[in-house]
This record gives C-alpha cells, sequence and structure tokens, in this order.
C-alpha cells in the first residue's frame, strides 16, 4: 500500500476572497513554499489561510518547525493589516466571502418553488422575533414565569414551612429528649441552627421548583432560542456583543455555571466583559429574598414587584455594559453572532423533568453542604456573648458576637433604609450564598422571638396524617390558583394565608428600622441584594476565569452600585412621600 502525503492530494477549491486578502495569502504562500517541513504537511494556500486566521491549533504545531519565525512573523503583520483595512476580524471576512461564493452556485442550480408553503416554526417566528413585538413578547413570557413561582407555588412554600417547623422540628426535640440531650446547647444548635438555618431556605424550593419548571419548558419548547436572537439585536444596537446574552441567559439559574459559560466567547475582552455583567442577571438564589419580602410588603402585587427586579437586573446589566463598552473596553473588537434556531416544539416531560432535577437537586446539595455549615457558624456566634454576665447560648440576641460585628457594619446601610443589625448580619452571610440571607433571618428572628406556647403534644402518626393531608390541600389551592397568572380570582373572598412569625418580625423590624417607610426599606433591601457582590462561589469563578483584577473590580464596583441604586430608591422614596 502506497502512502501519500497531504500535499500530493488533488488541489482544493479556490475561493478568491478579493484582491487585499489574495494579495497577502501569495506573499504567505511564497514564504510557505520554501520550507519543504511544511510543504510536505499541508497545501500551501490552506496553511496560508489559516495563518491569517491565526488559527491557535495550526500555530501550536508549526511553532516548533525550523525556519517559520519568518512566516510566522509576516502572517502575523498581514492579519493586522488587514484587520485595520477592513475594520473586521478575518474570521469574518473568509467567512462571508465563502458564503457568498456557496451563495452563487446555489443560485445556478436552485430552482425555488414559490407554491412552497411556510411552516408552522416560519409563521410563529414572524411575531415572536418581529422587530417591534420580539422585545415585548420576551417580557410578557418573563412576567408569566414570575407570576407562576409566586401565586402558583405560594401553596407549597406554606406547606413546606408548615411541615418543617412543625412534624419535623417535633420529631427532633423528642428524639433528642429521648437520649438525654433534651433542652441543652445540642437541641438548639439543631433547632435554632441547622432547622432554622437550612429548613429556612428549604422552605423555598417549591418556588424554586416553579422556576425551573417554567424555565425548562421555555428552553424545550425552542423559545429560548429566539430570546437570545431578540436580544442580539438590542444588545448590538448599544454596542454589546448579541452572543453575551446566551450566558446571561444561564445566569438567571446560577451565576457560577454563567461564568463558565463566557468561554463560548471568541474574543478575551468580551469574555471579561460579559462576565462582568452576568451577576447583575437575579439568579435562583435571589428569588427566595424576592418572595419572603415581596410576600410581606407587597402581598397583592408580589409577582409583578419581583419581574420588576428581575427587568431591573437586566437594565443594569445592559447600562452598565454600555458603560464599559466606551470606556473601559472602548474600541474593543467585536465578532459575528451566528446560531440555529431550532424548530418549535412540544416540551417532553422526561427533557423537562431531567432540567427540573438537575437544578433543584444542585440548590438542595448546597443546602446540606454550604449553607448548613453557615448556619452552624452563624449560630455559634448568636450562642457567644460579648459581655462578661452572660454564658454561652444563654445570653440575648442582640449581645451576642454575630449582633456585634453585624451592628458595627449597620452604619453603612441606615441610609438605604434597613440600618438594623439584623438586615446587616443577614447581607454579610449573603455573600457566602444568596440564600442564606432569609436563612439567617430565620436564626436572628427565631431566637429573639423567645419562648413560644406550648402546642399540643401529637403522635407521630398523627403528623404523618396532617402532612399528608395538608399536601393535597395545598395541590388543590394550587390548581385554585392557575387563574391568578392572568389576573383572574375565581375565588375571591376567600380567607388570606397568615403571616409566619419570620414575616411578621421582618415586617416589624423593617418598619421600625425605617420609620414607619417599611415598603420602601423593603425594595431598598431586594434591589441591594439584587445588585451587590454575588456569592463567594461565583467570585472564585470570576477569579479563575478573568484573573484577580476584575475579581476586586466585580466585588467593588457592585457593592457600590447596589449601595448608590438603594439609597437613591430610599430616599428619593422618601422625598417624593412614597413607602
Amino acid at each position: 500500500m502506497n502512502t501519500l502525503s497531504t500535499a500530493t492530494f488533488r488541489s482544493p477549491l479556490i475561493i478568491n476572497y478579493g484582491n487585499a486578502v489574495e494579495d497577502e495569502i501569495i506573499n504567505l504562500v511564497e514564504l510557505i513554499a520554501s520550507n519543504s517541513a511544511l510543504t510536505d504537511r499541508y497545501n500551501a494556500r490552506w496553511l496560508a489561510l489559516k495563518l491569517l486566521q491565526q488559527d491557535s491549533d495550526i500555530l501550536e504545531k508549526i511553532k516548533g518547525t525550523e525556519g517559520t519565525d519568518q512566516l510566522l512573523a509576516a502572517a502575523e503583520k498581514s492579519e493586522a493589516a488587514l484587520r485595520s483595512r477592513y475594520d473586521d476580524d478575518l474570521d469574518t471576512i473568509i467567512t462571508d466571502r465563502r458564503y457568498s461564493w456557496i451563495h452563487e452556485q446555489i443560485q445556478q442550480v436552485l430552482y425555488k418553488d414559490d407554491r412552497v408553503e411556510t411552516t408552522l416554526s416560519d409563521k410563529l417566528d414572524r411575531v415572536f422575533t418581529n422587530h417591534f413585538l420580539g422585545i415585548p413578547i420576551f417580557l410578557a413570557m418573563m412576567w408569566i414565569v414570575f407570576k407562576i413561582t409566586t401565586d402558583v407555588a405560594s401553596p407549597f412554600l406554606d406547606w413546606v414551612d408548615s411541615v418543617i417547623g412543625g412534624p419535623i422540628t417535633n420529631w427532633v426535640v423528642a428524639l433528642l429528649g429521648a437520649v438525654g440531650l433534651g433542652g441543652t446547647w445540642v437541641e438548639s444548635l439543631m433547632v435554632d441552627g441547622v432547622i432554622a438555618g437550612v429548613g429556612g431556605v428549604l422552605v423555598f424550593v417549591p418556588v424554586l421548583m416553579a422556576l425551573y419548571f417554567a424555565l425548562a419548558v421555555l428552553e424545550d419548547s425552542g423559545y429560548m432560542a429566539r430570546a437570545a436572537f431578540v436580544m442580539d439585536r438590542l444588545m448590538h444596537s448599544l454596542g454589546l456583543h448579541g452572543k453575551s446574552f446566551l450566558p446571561m441567559i444561564v445566569g438567571f439559574g446560577c451565576t457560577v455555571p454563567a461564568i463558565y459559560a463566557t468561554r463560548t466567547l471568541d474574543n478575551e475582552k468580551d469574555r471579561i466583559l460579559t462576565g462582568l455583567l452576568v451577576p447583575f442577571m437575579s439568579c435562583g438564589a435571589r428569588l427566595p429574598v424576592y418572595v419572603l419580602f415581596a410576600s410581606i410588603f407587597f402581598p397583592g402585587n408580589s409577582g409583578m414587584v419581583i419581574f420588576v427586579l428581575y427587568v431591573i437586573g437586566i437594565a443594569m446589566a445592559v447600562l452598565t455594559g454600555v458603560i464599559l463598552k466606551h470606556t473601559v473596553f472602548k474600541g474593543k473588537e467585536s465578532s459575528l453572532f451566528v446560531m440555529e434556531l431550532p424548530p418549535y416544539r412540544m416540551p417532553t416531560l422526561k427533557s423537562i423533568w431531567f432540567h427540573l432535577w438537575e437544578r433543584t437537586s444542585a440548590f438542595i446539595q448546597k443546602a446540606w453542604s454550604l449553607i448548613l455549615a453557615t448556619s452552624i457558624i452563624i449560630w455559634l456566634l448568636l450562642a457567644i456573648p460579648t459581655t462578661p454576665q452572660a454564658t454561652f447560648k444563654n445570653s440575648s440576641v442582640d449581645q451576642s458576637a454575630f449582633a456585634s460585628v453585624s451592628r458595627g457594619l449597620s452604619p453603612l446601610f441606615k441610609p438605604l433604609g434597613f440600618g438594623e443589625w439584623e438586615a446587616s448580619g443577614s447581607l454579610i452571610t449573603g455573600f457566602v450564598a444568596k440564600e442564606v440571607v432569609v436563612g439567617t433571618m430565620s436564626q436572628v428572628y427565631g431566637v429573639e422571638e423567645g419562648a413560644e406556647e406550648e402546642a399540643e403534644p401529637t403522635t407521630f402518626g398523627e403528623d404523618l396524617v396532617e402532612i399528608v393531608t395538608s399536601f393535597f390541600g395545598a395541590a388543590v389551592d394550587t390548581i385554585k390558583s392557575i387563574p391568578l397568572i392572568v389576573g383572574i380570582d375565581l375565588f375571591e373572598g376567600e380567607e388570606e394565608e397568615e403571616m409566619t412569625d419570620l414575616m411578621l418580625a421582618v415586617e416589624d423590624s423593617f418598619e421600625q428600622g425605617s420609620g414607619g417607610h417599611g415598603a420602601l426599606a423593603a425594595m431598598s433591601f431586594m434591589l441591594f441584594v439584587l445588585l451587590y457582590t454575588p456569592c463567594m462561589v461565583a467570585v472564585a469563578a470570576q477569579r479563575q476565569e478573568f484573573g484577580s483584577k476584575w475579581m476586586w473590580v466585580s466585588i467593588i464596583g457592585q457593592f457600590i452600585i447596589a449601595w448608590v441604586i438603594s439609597f437613591i430608591v430610599y430616599q428619593g422614596g422618601i422625598l417624593l412621600g412614597l413607602g
């Protein structure tokens, strides 16, 4: 069998790339032809094109070849000259010429039947990707998603809260009492630390499942690709990269994979810019905070409030991107955003369940690791007294080490409407994970409540029956709440849900701390949670992907932006007589 080198195969198809590009190709081909080590392995014209495109794989392969230094320098000089001439990168220029050639060939042989029927996907795209309707439709879709997360998931949120605060807490207390640990610091650790902290976060699992379910339906139906296409036009008109919107969509679920998703961007400056903007997308971890505060202070419009917060996050990302684009990243190159729009299809239960379980299980795993550890640390700081007269676990909460640290930072947040140390402390622990904000409040306010009224003892069987019957009751309430998505209340006049002890404590604290402007202070707090420094895992991802410099830019920059926006909203609202 004869072995043939790649150079002995038939000549490849030659496409004319224009006089300027062809002149540079000819110059490089002459240099390549004089190096037999290269001509034995590569077609000279093909290699010249790859060098003009600065193909990293080819550059790596020929770097060690003897006599290529002059060739590589010439290729780099030619690439820079062509980029300056066309004000675009060579990949785009070459790809455009190739597609033009393909189009010319197709025009010569293709017969178009004018009677070909337009597909259903094409008809739908005329509406969903319409130049004027595309963005309003996208916002309407997001509004429906957040109505589902607040109105539809609310009954199951109450069910989980009652199960954790009732039977599960009673079982743990009874078990510890049976082994002689009742009334000890171990019971306090389990009830006030683990159950109050982790349980306070797990209460919001139904809300997150509703969010992930709605997003999975949109992704599986093919609509999310259209959303990226629609936002591409908007972002390009603002001087941003359309391709950046894909990591931002991922950011609605979690900031960490969204930061890693910036690897799909070819240009390094595009990656850094997108990585700085992704944390403004409101991740699922922030949703429990929104749900808690919106339910307390905006009970009739909680879905709309949450929707507005998500829109503000997108708007702040766009605004920040425009500012950075015309200052720090001024004159950076942009590349084309090419994506294939899949046909619309009916979402499958298997695919929806896969996305739902993957994201929900990741949240639960975090609850049993990072959030559990944080809850124990918070409990420990709450148990350590700062006065010599008090002993471990026998001092008031406002005299604890946690309160002392939080109180030291609380003046910083006083102008924003939430200068109480409890709110300040929850923001500190929120740096670990945004879900911990609610968990911290559960622990702090739970401890402050003092002794609760003794509930009538129940048997294990009675607790199980209550769990099952209340579950079906929540399911019925969920079905009843579905019409609320479109603003229809079929069961008007029914009793409203009672607020939990945590909700009452938060309401009282924010009302007193703001001097009667509780709703305004709550909105300021939610905006701060939306915009301030992302969790420490996201910060670590930024450091890994973009370096320490840009990590600190993100940490400090977002904190300043959050403080300024919250200050404007709160102080401006007071001046206008709002809240």
